[in-house]
């Protein structure tokens, strides 16, 4: 799915790195825990969080993913805005909570990632 689909389903604005809206993402991870990212999420896959700390950031770094949405109406700070922009991560904001974010990406495609415990 094209992160420029994501942004129109889901209402949301685009933060930065808007240039980027037309790559592909594969699947979707939404979670207010990032160690549960860290175990869970494959390659390629968009966050739906509503936690705005730096560490969001850095979990996308470390996963490879390409975009993080803010739900709930959550807003990063410019200092995550401009991390995000030096790595190339498209960062939106939705007013959705995640259930509903995340029911619409999976309605319309995007899948989820399968839980290996």
């Amino acid at each position: 799915m094209k992160m420029s689909t994501i942004r129109d389903l889901l209402g949301a604005e685009v933060l930065c790195c808007e240039e980027n809206l037309d790559h592909d993402v594969f699947s979707a991870c939404g979670s207010d825990m990032m160690s549960d990212v860290l175990m869970y999420v494959k390659d390629q896959a968009v966050l739906l969080t509503g936690l705005t700390n730096p560490q969001v950031i850095r979990t996308a770094e470390m996963m490879d993913m390409r975009c993080i949405v803010f739900v709930r109406s959550k807003r990063p700070n410019e200092m995550m805005i401009s991390m995000a922009e030096d790595d190339g991560i498209v960062m939106m904001a939705t007013t959705m909570r995640m259930y509903d974010a995340c029911g619409t990406l999976y309605t319309n495609g995007l899948i989820g990632t399968a839980a290996h415990v």
